[in-house]
């Protein structure tokens, strides 16, 4: 099982970045997909997530609007689509799957099996 994240970088405040995640090593059609980040000295926190089972996604209310989560035809990468980036979105990035499809499910940490390395979005003010 693997999760290989890439795509992030240095970018000024306004500005766009693409993250990618291809997994590999399971079935992922049946694993719903997602997205988490963590800043220095925070928790981990929920950022975007697609259900495998009705393909619904969500996303933290501070993202609404300027991020968009994707997963390809294959349903083995998902992208993560960020504009109108800012400098609190300064954090790494980390991929994730999980055999859950709920959202009271998807939204805890626990219920992910699978992460990937993680990759650093910094947003310059």
């Amino acid at each position: 099982v693997q999760l290989q994240a890439s795509g992030g970088g240095l970018v000024q405040s306004g500005g766009s970045l693409r993250l990618s995640c291809a997994a590999s090593g399971r079935d992922y059609r049946v694993y719903s997909m997602g997205w988490f980040r963590q800043a220095p000295g925070k928790e981990r926190e929920f950022v975007a997530v697609e259900s495998y089972r009705d393909r619904r996604t969500w996303y933290v209310d501070s993202v609404k609007g300027r991020f968009t989560i994707s997963r390809n035809k294959a349903r083995d990468t998902v992208y993560l689509q960020m504009n109108d980036l800012r400098p609190e979105d300064t954090a790494v990035y980390y991929c994730a799957a999980s055999p859950y499809y709920s959202y009271s499910d998807l939204f805890s940490t626990v219920k992910w099996s699978d992460w990937g390395q993680g990759t650093l979005v910094t947003v310059s003010s």
